[in-house]
């Protein structure tokens, strides 16, 4: 993790959460499409007033006391079952709905709800009705945590049933109103029209239901007792306004290292006129060179602070506009600049950048990093200063207030994407510089000669080593934002080259005298077709490799 003295935000401990529970009450609509029901809370709520949400609220002392009176499966956990309770009970309260059933197994009905007082205790009524509660057809379908910057916050199961025949909600019309039958997508387009205001996690929670057929399906992909995601989202600033992200989308990891108390005071909007600082001692400043294959721009990173100076990694392309604002950066004080490979977008700003170093009366910052091999394409050939070696260490140290402060940077080389890539980790403060090795949203094009799969996927490995041993968190990517769960993310990445690589297996058996062009046509069948000719690069990476552990597959 990041050392505590570089993080740009006082330590702000958030609220200790609650445990609630929630349950989305499914059915089939008249066309067979899945509907879920909704209700609107109150405008006078402390929390999500006028929201349209699920049943559901806080669990009880006495959720927890009554698993005799309900019927569980056999992997069904106290703790779940208590929330399953929880959820029953809370629909029943709000909505006038019933998951119970008599011992001869018919479930409750128009005469058990009207026999039941919303506003007495809950369980010793259905007890004295013979009722037990179906907490067994209650499962678990995802689990969040409310931000870290809300006021309130819950730990909420988001649970799934089946709606029961022959019952209609009824709103108690203190805490919620207006029940709704409604289609995910539905819900969805009503929300982003304005008219169907809902919070975050029911919005995220509606996008996945939409992708299932029906209410049976659902239940199908919860049956094993696992949720589909967890999730404790993270908030930033976007065009000026709140943006909040799970763990899969892009910006997580970023919100994650910059704020991890859940202040949201960090500015996502991509940029290339001023530095982002990221940490007080890493800075990135991205090129205005945004395109399908360098996405929002190339990030070019400072690493250090004034009393130490800094370390200039990947000046990208030789624009002097970029050039001129990363030295005004760094205050003119860059001690060494390096590249992490070749390619014109990451390395021909580094002698500019030297010589605007010397034109300002400071010394010559060497410019290091590993020679373009003679694979290289024309436009990425590049020879540094001085040739870095791998594990070598690059060493920034000053006086600061507190006493020495120091920045290193270990050099890690990785070939793969080209056959002089490296990353660099700062040991200090245990983040990992990927270069174009790993990126943030899309996978790094390998490109042969001078790229090689199987170079690649071993430096994948040896990057997921590096992980381990430091305990990197955090990965720094040359194109994107700040990339979280660093192993998971290095592990996601390598999974998805194999699968490629079978898809690309089976292209070749199923057309074993194809063309590339054939290849590439079943085996990046998920990606549109104007990007082929770029896969095609990856794929013949993946035909050497492929070639080369067995031989006659082609």
């Amino acid at each position: 993790m990041p050392r505590t003295t570089q993080q740009l935000h006082p330590h702000r401990e958030p609220v200790a959460t609650r445990p609630a529970a929630t349950v989305l009450l499914l059915r089939d609509g008249a066309d067979g499409g899945l509907e879920v029901l909704m209700t609107r809370r109150s405008a006078q709520a402390s929390f999500a007033p006028g929201a349209y949400v699920f049943p559901g609220g806080g669990i009880d002392a006495l959720d927890a006391q009554s698993h005799a009176a309900a019927d569980r499966r056999p992997a069904q956990s106290d703790l779940h079952l208590t929330q399953a309770i929880a959820a029953i009970r809370e629909s029943f309260e709000e909505l006038g709905i019933l998951l119970a059933r008599h011992a001869d197994g018919r479930m409750a009905d128009a005469a058990d709800i009207a026999a039941i007082d919303r506003h007495q205790p809950f369980v010793a009524q259905c007890t004295a009705r013979g009722l037990r509660l179906a907490a067994d057809s209650v499962y678990l379908l995802a689990h969040w945590t409310a931000d870290r910057d809300l006021a309130r916050r819950f730990e909420v199961p988001f649970l799934v049933a089946r709606m029961p025949e022959g019952q209609e909600p009824v709103a108690d019309e203190a805490e919620q109103f207006e029940p709704v039958w409604v289609r995910p997508a539905d819900a969805l387009a009503r929300h982003e029209a304005g008219q169907f205001f809902m919070i975050f996690p029911t919005i995220r929670t509606l996008q996945r239901l939409a992708k299932f057929e029906s209410s049976q399906a659902v239940l199908d992909a919860v049956a094993n007792e696992k949720p589909l995601w967890v999730s404790c989202p993270r908030a930033g600033l976007l065009a000026g306004k709140e943006a909040r992200y799970m763990e899969d989308e892009m910006p997580f990891g970023e919100l994650a290292l910059v704020c991890p108390d859940g202040q949201i005071v960090h500015p996502l909007d991509w940029q290339t006129e001023r530095p982002v600082p990221l940490l007080r001692n890493v800075q990135r400043l991205t090129a205005p060179n945004p395109g399908v294959m360098t996405g929002p721009g190339t990030n070019s990173y400072l690493v250090g602070d004034p009393a130490t100076g800094y370390i200039a990694i990947d000046p990208g392309p030789a624009d002097p506009g970029h050039l001129d604002k990363l030295w005004r950066a760094a205050g003119g004080d860059i001690r060494m600049i390096v590249c992490t490979h070749s390619h014109p977008d990451h390395s021909p700003g580094a002698a500019p950048l030297q010589a605007l170093c010397v034109q300002a009366g400071r010394v010559a910052p060497p410019v290091l990093g590993l020679p373009s091999a003679p694979t290289a394409r024309v436009a990425s050939r590049f020879t540094p200063d001085r040739l870095l070696q791998n594990n070598e260490l690059l060493a920034l140290a000053g006086q600061a207030p507190d006493g020495e402060i120091t920045h290193t940077l270990q050099v890690i080389h990785t070939p793969g994407h080209a056959a002089n890539h490296l990353c660099l980790l700062l040991v200090e403060d245990a983040l990992l510089f990927s270069g174009d090795h790993v990126l943030n949203g899309s996978t790094t094009v390998i490109d042969p000669p001078d790229g090689n799969m199987a170079d690649y996927l071993d430096s994948l490995d040896r990057l997921d080593a590096v992980c381990a041993g430091h305990g990197v968190e955090f990965i720094l990517p040359a194109h994107g934002y700040a990339i979280g769960f660093a192993r998971e993310a290095i592990a996601r990445l390598k999974a998805h080259r194999l699968a490629r690589e079978a898809k690309v297996l089976a292209a070749m058996q199923a057309l074993p005298q194809g063309s590339m062009e054939d290849w590439v046509r079943l085996a990046y069948d998920d990606v549109p077709e104007r990007m082929w000719p770029v896969a095609q690069r990856s794929l013949l990476a993946h035909v050497e490799r492929i070639r080369a552990l067995k031989p006659g597959n082609d």
